[in-house]
């Protein structure tokens, strides 16, 4: 990242943690509170499992896998208020949280080359932000610890399991997806989910040292954004 004065809008924060811990909720609270742009890394990985099971590859074959990544064109939108991404100008921003994505996403998002490629996109599309004076939220499991090492603010966001099950099963619902299960097979999947993650060789999910640990279990979305967005106006000095 380019030296630069610290401030709030143009600062660059990491918001990490296992997957249903509010991630995506709270960085958009965020980056629409300081004015920043938001990225979403997991769907970007959800959107070349999508091209892999799209293009009929094995979740399972890691040269194959990588092949049909680097094969794939991604866009997507920065903008918290109008979040989409598209795989070869074919918008999956409902597509990838499908259940037949949801239990490959891992496996694909193991694969050293589709980690290798993402992570230089994802460094670009802060390189973009910074280049217009303009902040981002970068969320995913392993931002503060290898994408994006000198960000000015790591989060380490956690929620107790049944809860983090909870949550997502009621988003689920709301989103009116077809594969809408039990709390408790939710909760099951995001154990596999979370051990996979965390056991993968190339950029296994890991809290950064310098980061600041925010357990969401008792406190509701809004009291969430407000405590990380105190968090980085008090690391900026605003």
């Amino acid at each position: 990242m380019d030296p630069r004065t610290p401030s709030t809008a143009t600062a660059v924060i990491a918001v990490d943690g296992p997957s249903g811990s509010g991630k995506s909720s709270v960085s958009r609270g965020v980056a629409r509170e300081l004015g920043l742009r938001y990225l979403d890394t997991g769907a970007m990985y959800r959107a070349i499992t999508w091209a892999v099971l799209r293009d009929g590859v094995p979740a399972s074959d890691p040269a194959a896998v990588a092949s049909a990544a680097c094969s794939a064109s991604l866009e997507w939108s920065t903008d918290p208020d109008e979040s989409w991404i598209r795989v070869d100008g074919v918008d999956v921003s409902r597509a990838i949280r499908e259940q037949s994505v949801t239990s490959a996403v891992s496996a694909v998002a193991a694969v050293p080359e589709v980690r290798a490629l993402l992570v230089d996109l994802q460094r670009g599309a802060v390189r973009s932000a910074l280049a217009v004076e303009q902040g981002i939220v970068v969320e995913g499991r392993d931002i503060g610890a290898v994408v994006l090492p000198d960000a000015d603010l790591k989060v380490w966001l956690v929620a107790d399991p049944g809860v983090r099950a909870a949550r997502r099963a009621a988003e689920d619902a709301a989103a009116g997806r077809a594969h809408v299960t039990s709390s408790e097979s939710i909760a099951a999947d995001l154990a596999r989910r979370d051990a996979a993650d965390a056991s993968r060789a190339a950029s296994p999910t890991t809290q950064a040292e310098d980061a600041v640990v925010v357990d969401a279990t008792h406190l509701g979305l809004a009291e969430v954004v407000a405590a990380v967005v105190g968090l980085a106006r008090e690391r900026m000095g605003a």
